[in-house]
């Protein structure tokens, strides 16, 4: 979850110029942010050979100064990494992303402090000062688990602008919201001891998919054959992290060496239950999840307009 650019008038001016450029073999995916244990499958992908078997030459891109969704959406990049609640977002403004793939099946952040503050429930938020990373329906959510605890969101310092959690919290914050399978496990890793409260426990709405596989409604039209053969590579990645989670963590250290190697360790071990978790196969993404948190947006006014959330996502290009 990151801050999401309004980028509708950039669609229509940029996706004219973005087509016709690539051999249709070479495809790009642009990633969410820097490397992490989220996209190893895609790594692993590429070391093993998944997508030379498919016949397609993948390039793996950072976004720069750009917004993935914005990059994938103008067609500069044929699939990204986001979120449903970027896609939701998207196709509420009239920009046709859609997501192909849940990267983990289950919502796997929360809200972490350390033990010393106390904080075991959002009841305790409350005169506690809030490591916000400034997303746009943070604080509605925020709001949500704190009123269902009868608790006051008014009594909440929101601290904004906090991205690194080991440098601010218990100093710059008393609580904020992590991704257990990176600052979590590392935590445990320093002993340093944790209050941690899953999302996906405090509502049942927020067991949302993050992150998400993406591309568009063009060129999922357009190329139904290299999204099948690009999918299938991909989850043949992902099903080796599942099966060999330290092999994998060592493929993706060979690619971004400047990682450290013991969170990518830990991470993947974490992941490598998280997944595919208790869905049929990876990737599998469910029409009530989609429902449920599309609509919970629109109940918020967090969009300017619901969505036809059928076309929001598909497992089509994931069929065992």
């Amino acid at each position: 979850m990151r801050k999401i650019a309004l980028f509708g008038f950039i669609f229509l001016a940029l996706t004219a110029c973005s087509k016709g450029k690539k051999e249709n073999n070479v495809l790009s995916i642009t990633l969410d942010w820097t490397p992490n244990t989220n996209h190893t499958g895609l790594y692993v992908a590429q070391e093993l050979g998944y997508f030379d078997d498919e016949g397609l030459e993948v390039q793996i891109l950072q976004p720069g100064q750009g917004v993935t969704d914005q990059i994938v959406a103008t067609g500069k990049s044929e699939f990204g990494i986001s979120y449903q609640e970027n896609v939701i977002r998207a196709r509420s403004e009239g920009i046709p992303l859609v997501s192909i793939a849940a990267v983990i099946q289950h919502n796997t952040s929360g809200f972490a402090s350390l033990e010393e503050a106390g904080i075991i429930s959002p009841k305790d938020f409350e005169g506690k000062r809030y490591g916000s990373w400034d997303s746009p329906s943070e604080m509605a959510i925020l709001e949500n688990v704190m009123s269902n605890s009868d608790a006051d969101i008014s009594k909440v310092e929101v601290v904004s602008g906090v991205y690194d959690f080991f440098s601010t919290i218990g100093k710059d914050a008393d609580f904020e919201w992590i991704y257990y399978g990176w600052d979590g496990v590392v935590a445990k890793q320093k002993g340093i001891e944790l209050n941690y409260i899953p999302l996906k426990n405090l509502n049942p709405v927020f067991d949302y998919y993050t992150p998400v596989i993406i591309s568009s409604d063009s060129y999922l039209k357009n190329n139904p054959e290299l999204t099948q053969k690009f999918m299938a590579a991909v989850k043949k990645g992902y099903e080796y992290c599942i099966k060999e989670p330290q092999k994998s963590a060592d493929i993706l250290l060979k690619h971004v060496p400047e990682l450290n190697p013991d969170q990518v360790k830990l991470s993947m071990d974490y992941l490598a239950h998280e997944y595919q978790s208790d869905a049929e196969y990876w990737g599998l993404q469910s029409s009530e999840v989609w429902y449920g948190f599309a609509n919970w947006m629109s109940d918020e006014s967090l969009i300017p307009k619901s969505i036809e959330i059928d076309k929001a996502f598909t497992n089509q290009y994931l069929m065992p």
